[in-house]
């Protein structure tokens, strides 16, 4: 309000707030509202079903406070009884396991509630079509829905309801990290083409010397993080599967640097070199250490977590039972990657291939609200949509399965419900998208080789 009366409220702007609360109702273009900032119709659409995601992640993070979490229990037929909605006994302490169970059914929620989308948006070509008018607008109605799609959740009855969400969860976030994985590479590619171009049109050495600084923060970076996992995470005697995992992904990282700067590949790709590998190396690391971290041996992961719900001496290690080092960064890297998806569109083509759909919008909406001279948000996708809702929203799926898995540490309860126990499926699961992120990498340098006829500018 403050913006459309010159920082003075005053009654007169009553209405202009009702046009702005329209707005949330209303579509995504906001044409209503001359205080909008310029924006396409798509970003805040975008912008605005991620909001969704942080909002079901913030309510998640906070049920696994552990204040917060005791306190659950208070809720009607939430712990207590057979017949309770989360099926636990009444001989067991379901008080340790309300906040894992809690995040499992927000989980279930956000995923549900894009599920929807993604099936109710496909092959959508334009903000002609019906459909268009639901992905963009409606938010009101679409809040109500994810808070009824997350109420009903809770009143799902336990059974093997988390061990077979658990799978789920466990696929999504493969997923989600290989596309982590794509969105990186194609972060470091475009990081390292920009970088290169300012230095040649500037003839400046001081954006080689960037270069050259970054990529070695990265490299020491990953070199210290080695060292540590060696230390923490292995011992001289025993520890064999760690040993290997750690080695093997050390020699993979090794490989694909030395490949990224192979004469043919600078060759064929000018803008390949260590920068991108660096960063990739640092991310493999950083996969590495998560999956170390789940390793179900005591003496091999010092960072090993154990609710017990029958033993007392537990009891003192309940408030920082899932806030280790891994889950942070975890959580820091998701919110990174969802906005990057929401925001940006790729400088290449392979990666719009699978991001965006054939028919991208042009620019009409935008030099309309040049030439009117107002800011506010326009519709860019009358000639064809400038990123599949389709798939967006099954990004945003596999993105709160993700966090789902991270805010639980992937852990999850025995046979008997007694204790929360790390499995050697979580393990694997991030090894192999690691693994499957290296080879990803690796054929975007070798490509152009094997396929000289096809274009990988």
């Amino acid at each position: 309000l403050g913006t459309c009366s010159g920082g003075n409220f005053n009654p007169s702007d009553v209405g202009m707030f009702l046009l702005q609360v329209s707005c949330l109702c209303g579509s995504a273009p906001c044409l209503l509202c001359g205080c909008c900032p310029s924006a396409k119709n798509s970003t805040i659409s975008r912008l605005l079903f991620t909001f969704f995601l942080f909002l079901g992640t913030l309510v998640s993070i906070i049920m696994i406070i552990p204040g917060v979490e005791k306190e659950l229990h208070k809720l009607p037929g939430f712990c207590e009884g057979s017949s309770s909605v989360l099926g636990v006994q009444t001989h067991v302490d379901c008080g340790s396991f309300l906040g894992h169970k809690a995040v499992y059914r927000m989980g279930f929620a956000m995923a549900a509630f894009f599920f929807l989308f993604t099936v109710l948006m496909v092959c959508v070509r334009s903000s002609n079509d019906p459909r268009a008018a639901v992905q963009n607008g409606f938010w009101f109605f679409k809040f109500l829905v994810l808070v009824g799609i997350t109420v009903g959740a809770f009143y799902i009855p336990d059974g093997a309801f988390t061990s077979v969400w658990f799978y789920f969860g466990v696929v999504g976030s493969f997923l989600f990290i290989l596309i982590q994985l794509i969105l990186l590479i194609d972060f470091s590619h475009s990081w390292s083409q920009v970088w290169l171009r300012n230095a040649g049109e500037s003839n400046a050495k001081g954006w080689y010397a960037a270069l050259c600084i970054i990529t070695f923060i990265f490299y020491a970076t990953s070199i210290a993080a080695v060292v540590l996992l060696y230390i923490y995470y292995t011992k001289p005697e025993g520890c064999t599967e760690g040993k290997v995992l750690i080695s093997i992904n050390l020699i993979l990282c090794l490989i694909i640097s030395a490949v990224s700067i192979l004469p043919k590949i600078q060759e064929a790709q000018p803008h390949s070199g260590l920068l991108q590998a660096s960063l990739i190396t640092l991310y493999t690391i950083y996969v590495t250490w998560s999956a170390l971290a789940n390793v179900p041996t005591q003496t091999c992961n010092p960072t090993l977590l154990v609710r017990n719900s029958t033993s007392s001496a537990m009891a003192t290690q309940l408030p920082t039972t899932w806030w280790d080092a891994p889950s942070i960064v975890g959580l820091i890297i998701f919110i990174l990657c969802t906005l990057f998806i929401s925001l940006r569109s790729s400088d290449h083509p392979q990666v719009n291939k699978l991001m965006l759909t054939e028919g991208s919008a042009g620019g009409s909406g935008e030099e309309a609200a040049a030439e009117s001279g107002l800011h506010r948000a326009y519709d860019n996708e009358q000639d064809g949509v400038s990123y599949s809702y389709s798939f967006f929203h099954l990004c945003l799926l596999l993105a709160a399965l993700y966090i789902m898995m991270t805010l639980t540490n992937w852990y999850r309860p025995d046979e008997g419900l007694q204790v929360l126990r790390s499995p050697w499926t979580a393990v694997w699961v991030k090894i192999c998208s690691s693994w499957a992120g290296l080879l990803l990498y690796l054929w975007t340098l070798v490509a152009p080789l094997v396929l000289p006829n096809r274009d990988f500018s």
